[in-house]
């Protein structure tokens, strides 16, 4: 059984911001590919899954960056996971760059999706799957919820559109952190970066959606709520800290 996977690749620029450096939501979409890779070798890939009427979905993620890489950079991500907990598999993520210097961290929480009911199933048969990695240690805890930030808050409409959405029919991970900072704003982002996301997916968003936007900034604090109605279907939290 494969207990860990390792993917090297080089930043491109389309998947750098207007600052040069490697866009949030790219980090995401790497982590995305590299899980479904990994799970691919263990028997447990998108492809088999989808047999069952079985699909993975995240269900919240933690990233802590040290440095964001820029264009041309040799990044290697090193993946795996942990025994699930209760209906939750747990994943880890760590990215070092061509000196080994680890540049960033993550950690994710998974679940099972039934695609036709859209309900969360248990580990069932799919736990065997998971390699036994207690021996290894984990770059951090299991991802946090996101906490209470008190502020001013800042209230906007977003309609969820056909790029938001992925192949499971909703809108996709890593699409949250662009509305992270296209809500932030051009100004805020020019002269900041992430320097932790915490990210937490309450429910799925469909297409066409409308949700209601609740954005509150304090230092170097930021969240954002995505409501339906009065469901939050999403939370984002962490720091900011000035560009280099």
């Amino acid at each position: 059984m494969i207990k860990t996977y390792d993917e090297t690749f080089t930043v491109l620029t389309r998947d750098c911001d207007l600052k040069g450096t490697w866009r949030l939501s790219a980090v995401l979409e790497t982590m995305q590919e590299v899980a479904g890779a990994h799970s691919f070798l263990l028997g447990c890939g998108r492809e088999e899954l989808l047999k069952k009427n079985i699909v993975w979905v995240l269900s919240r993620s933690e990233l802590h960056m040290e440095r964001y890489p820029r264009a041309g950079e040799k990044i290697t991500i090193h993946t795996f996971p942990m025994p699930n907990r209760i209906c939750f598999f747990p994943r880890y993520y760590i990215f070092t760059d061509e000196r080994g210097e680890m540049v960033g961290k993550a950690g994710t929480l998974w679940l099972l999706l039934d695609v036709e009911t859209r309900k969360m199933l248990p580990p069932g048969d799919i736990a065997n799957l998971i390699p036994d990695n207690r021996d290894l240690a984990v770059p951090m805890n299991l991802p946090a919820t996101v906490g209470n930030l008190q502020g001013e808050e800042f209230v906007s409409e977003y309609t969820s559109v056909f790029t938001d959405l992925d192949v499971n029919g909703h809108v996709n991970n890593t699409r949250y952190a662009d509305w992270l900072c296209n809500t932030l704003g051009i100004d805020l982002m020019s002269r900041n970066e992430p320097e932790t996301v915490i990210l937490n997916y309450n429910h799925e968003v469909l297409p066409g959606q409308k949700l209601i936007f609740r954005k509150v900034l304090r230092d170097n604090h930021y969240r954002l709520t995505g409501y339906l109605g009065d469901t939050a279907v999403f939370d984002i939290g962490g720091t900011l800290r000035p560009v280099p």
